[in-house]
């Protein structure tokens, strides 16, 4: 049995073994409150799933009717792709934390879904801030138009993307090898070795500098758009041009999602992290940081309802097929309508000599 001086956490007295070993002794009896953490973070997902998977379907469909002119349409094809794959996870977080299904699926869902959920999610981070810059270039050249070059570099470019965060988060699904059990599965990092405990903080701290960079270019190409606009303000501000001025504004809307969405999450993922493989939080500050983690988390997956509006806004092409879509579809169904009501009446006519 271990000795009443390491149950506290006091590491020293234990020659040649890791901080993290020990913190998945101390932090297995520390546990949360079982109605927000199995009634309403599932109930919030499952809202997210169902407005999600019918956002992200009708974006794929109408996506996938567009050709791919531009680098801006290469981009936002891959992130709806993106968006699409983290909606599929909600089904599996959401039966595992409401403990609706075997404990099995838990451990399934820390080896597989939730890593493919957070593989996704800096997937999209990284192409809002390609999507940005290509805002920028736009700003700045309106007339600049994509050559196929430029094509083929984007689609390179996007291609090396997803291989390199596969490839970054593969072992979190490889390294989550212990025996599943029905305590062990109460929190992933109980699942994983001790080097996946170690790849697992590694992969943070470059999940945080992906964001951090992204952050940091978002920032400074929309500085410098609004630099762009302020200059066709003044251009036009004697025109009377007012709704060029407010289509413009739309742009903004990508970092508002960014911020909304992913800012949060990162001021909580690193001290988040350390509590789950590392001894330094008190019981109560572990749970304090899960609810934060969660909370925060819920608004990363928002993302996946709010990038439809950015390829409203932003994409004519998506905008357009859209909208021919729905009128078609509004059509065809009128058409229906009025023949059905015609072959209703001819069954009350009379028969014609």
């Amino acid at each position: 049995p271990c000795p009443r001086r390491c149950r506290k956490g006091r590491f020293s007295f234990l020659p040649g073994r890791r901080e993290t070993v020990w913190a998945h002794v101390n932090n297995s009896n520390c546990t949360s409150d079982n109605k927000i953490s199995q009634v309403i973070f599932p109930l919030l997902y499952t809202i997210l799933f169902l407005v999600g998977i019918i956002m992200n379907s009708l974006a794929m469909w109408v996506f996938f009717k567009i050709s791919s002119k531009s680098n801006f349409i290469i981009f936002l094809k891959n992130t709806v792709i993106s968006d699409f794959l983290m909606i599929l996870t909600f089904p599996f977080k959401i039966l595992s934390d409401a403990k609706l299904v075997s404990w099995v699926l838990r451990g399934f869902v820390c080896q597989v879904t939730q890593v493919v959920f957070y593989f996704t999610m800096y997937i999209s981070i990284l192409f809002l801030g390609l999507i940005t810059v290509d805002r920028y270039q736009k700003a700045t050249s309106p007339f600049r138009t994509s050559t196929p070059r430029s094509l083929l570099g984007a689609k390179i470019l996007s291609t090396a993307i997803w291989i390199s965060m596969f490839t970054l988060s593969l072992p979190n699904m490889v390294l989550t090898n212990k025996k599943k059990t029905p305590k062990s599965v109460k929190k992933c990092a109980f699942l994983k070795s001790e080097f996946g405990l170690v790849w697992h903080e590694i992969v943070n701290y470059i999940c945080q500098l992906i964001f951090w960079v992204n952050l940091a270019v978002i920032v400074v190409c929309y500085i410098l758009i609004s630099k762009e606009l302020y200059k066709s303000y003044k251009r036009t501000r004697c025109t009377g041009k007012a709704s060029q001025k407010t289509v413009n504004l739309k742009v903004f809307i990508i970092i508002a999602v960014f911020f909304i969405c992913f800012v949060p999450f990162h001021f909580t993922r690193i001290p988040y992290t350390l509590s789950q493989t590392r001894d330094v939080f008190e019981c109560s500050a572990q749970n304090t940081l899960f609810y934060l983690k969660e909370s925060t988390l819920w608004l990363t997956s928002l993302n996946a309802c709010l990038d439809p509006f950015i390829y409203f806004f932003l994409c004519k092409s998506f905008r357009k097929s859209l909208i021919d879509m729905m009128c078609k579809h509004t059509a065809s169904s009128e058409l229906g309508a009025r023949m059905k009501e015609q072959n209703e009446g001819d069954d009350t006519d009379e028969t014609p000599l």
